[in-house]
């Protein structure tokens, strides 16, 4: 009867994992291991609101997984492991973990999943290494705008030589009406 409780705990432990899972565009696992809790708190901090950094039993964690769908991770659930489920700008998150790591070397990121599918550490840190989502925009806004001028210099560029033509034409007539008189 006393394992009945606990049990309870793990299945909406289990739940509630699973939901973050299927909620996050991306999760990133870590080992954290040998990082006080200050160190984590300030991990926390760094992330922003929109990400989440939570430790989770191993066994739990991996049934979750399954649970939402996602295979490939059962390797990376090894040794102490917190999950960053990210729901918001999967970049910023990627480079905030990675800035971390860099200080604070114990903190191992281990891989994740993006997009439903498992990747590996170096993956993390590939979107790590994009530029963050503004700047991608900026850029192709840019980009837009500098080929819509050139579509509209070249939409322009006809009208301006038919009445430049028809100014010179003007022009000769013009001046062959006076050479007549």
């Amino acid at each position: 009867m006393a394992d009945k409780p606990i049990r309870a705990d793990k299945a909406t432990a289990v739940a509630e994992l699973t939901e973050s899972f299927r909620n996050a565009g991306a999760t990133v696992l870590t080992e954290y291991r040998g990082l006080t809790v200050s160190q984590l708190t300030q991990l926390r901090r760094s992330l922003g609101t929109e990400t989440t950094y939570t430790i989770a039993k191993n066994t739990l964690a991996k049934r979750a997984a399954v649970d939402a769908g996602i295979s490939g991770l059962d390797e990376l659930f090894t040794g102490p492991t917190a999950l960053t489920f990210v729901s918001g700008d999967v970049v910023e998150a990627a480079k905030g973990l990675r800035e971390f790591a860099k200080t604070n070397p114990k903190l191992v990121i281990k891989g994740g999943v993006f997009e439903g599918k498992a990747i590996s550490a170096a993956e993390v840190t590939k979107l790590a290494d994009l530029e963050s989502r503004e700047v991608l925009l900026a850029k192709l806004a840019g980009a837009m705008k500098g080929n819509l001028s050139k579509a509209a210099s070249l939409f322009q560029a006809p009208m301006a030589k038919t009445a430049r033509l028809a100014a010179a034409l003007q022009d000769k007539r013009e001046k062959e009406g006076a050479e007549a008189a």
